[in-house]
């Protein structure tokens, strides 16, 4: 795929038309769900029906009703996705190849909510601490991919005061379009959620940021705004413009510097999924137990965008769609630049599940490796600032020297380079090694 290139930035071809005019359909909660303990960025989860009682097989569960918590401030529970029977406390397999610990539920096809499920009540009644709270048990992560615990951005150490929350619609990466149909459909969700995060915080600037080949959406959230004090700032189309520390510099003019936060330059970066999420655990205290998938590719019969229970079946998404037109060369959870290619149609959907991708070899082309010609194209197109052809040379010691950690993973440098270096896998090497060493030394 030939692409244009920015400073900081390219343009593959975006294939978002296959889904962008696709209205939001809810997919029918399967039969059996399996939900992983470990859905977000920090310790993972126990199963628990209580505080004080595991969870076990046969135990009856209702829909959002909390099934694995942990008693850590980094971290976010999980909920049934449906109500039912646990069938096991059994294990999945994520995308990124890991195993962790899953509670199995056999729906009862009645979805029976929680009696612990009820409205917040006015957001203007509620301090800071209790919002933060509410969102906490409702289990809200980044849904943006990353799938850390929003509680805990919104909770800065001492010393770091947030100003500005800017809720990112960029969703640069080709093929998704659940975020803009999000913001076609439901942006008065967004706003308010906006509000919430807001008030959670104490900031007192709150900025919503879209690509601007996105007018559709541009035009919903403008007029859901009205004439609450938020800016809708139309930003250029390019890759990676979604990533936090470039929406930062492109909506405020702020530079976070490197090692740093957001939070360094007194910025909180959410997901427009976020945003609703966090609107519905206000407004009817439902915790996250769905999300918006965008489904897409050369091969797949009917391509959409679908409503999903959390634990729902990968290969559920593609029989709804149709299946397959021919056999795809692969298959990807995410985007195709940042996503993890997958072979298993069984895993299942996550928090941080924002699409699925079935793609012909027309697509995805396998090229041999060559050597690297130090032609720097890696580097003019790092929006990181990094050297990622030095960086990528992991296990040798010196690729630790080049600041691994600043890799935002987006995948520039590997989609640019005329040797088909994989750079990017390489680079997750490096930063896994970098974070182990900082482990081990603190």
């Amino acid at each position: 795929m030939a692409a244009k290139t920015f400073r900081g930035g390219v343009h593959p071809p975006e294939f978002k038309d296959l889904t962008s005019s696709s209205a939001i359909e809810n997919l029918p909660p399967p039969d059996r769900v399996v939900v992983p303990l470990v859905q977000h960025i920090g310790a993972p989860c126990q199963p628990a029906v209580t505080e004080e009682t595991e969870l076990s097989k046969g135990d009856e569960v209702r829909l959002g009703q909390k099934i694995g918590d942990v008693d850590a401030f980094v971290s976010a529970p999980v909920h049934a996705p449906v109500s039912g029977e646990v069938a096991d406390i059994g294990s999945a397999r994520l995308s990124d190849g890991r195993k962790v610990p899953a509670v199995i539920i056999d729906s009862d096809g009645e979805d029976r909510p929680s009696e612990e499920i009820e409205p917040a009540g006015d957001m203007r009644n509620l301090s800071p601490e209790e919002i933060k709270g509410i969102i906490r048990e409702a289990g809200i992560v980044g849904m943006g991919g990353a799938a850390f615990p929003c509680h805990v951005k919104y909770s800065p150490p001492e010393g770091n005061e947030l100003d500005t929350i800017v809720i990112n619609g960029c969703e640069c990466e080709p093929f998704l379009t659940c975020d803009d149909r999000l913001m076609i459909e439901e942006p008065g969700e967004i706003v308010f959620g906006l509000e919430v995060i807001m008030k959670a915080t104490g900031a007192k600037r709150g900025i919503i940021g879209i690509e601007d080949n996105k007018p559709q959406a541009i035009e919903a959230v403008r007029e859901a705004v009205g004439d609450r004090d938020f800016e809708v700032v139309a930003v250029q189309t390019k890759y990676p413009q979604g990533a936090e520390k470039q929406l930062i510099k492109a909506v405020t003019g702020r530079e976070v510097p490197s090692g740093g936060l957001p939070l360094n330059v007194g910025v909180v970066v959410n997901n427009v999924a976020t945003a609703a999420s966090i609107s519905a655990a206000i407004r009817t205290g439902m915790p996250l137990v769905e999300r918006i998938v965008t489904v897409s590719g050369d091969v797949v019969a009917r391509p959409a965008n679908l409503r999903v229970r959390i634990g729902t079946p990968i290969r559920d998404l593609f029989e709804f769609c149709g299946g397959f037109t021919e056999s795809p060369a692969r298959i990807i959870s995410g985007g195709p630049l940042m996503g993890q290619a997958i072979a298993d149609l069984d895993m299942p959907i996550v928090k941080g599940t924002s699409g699925l991708l079935a793609l012909s070899s027309r697509i995805v082309t396998y090229e041999e490796e060559e050597p690297c010609i130090r032609c720097g194209r890696c580097v003019d197109i790092c929006p990181a600032y990094l050297m990622p052809l030095f960086t990528a040379r992991y296990p040798d010691d010196e690729a630790l020297e080049y600041n691994p950690l600043d890799c935002i993973e987006c995948g520039s440098c590997s989609y640019i380079c005329p040797a088909n270096q994989r750079l990017l896998p390489r680079i997750r090497l490096t930063k896994m090694e970098a974070q182990a060493r900082q482990r081990d030394e603190g």
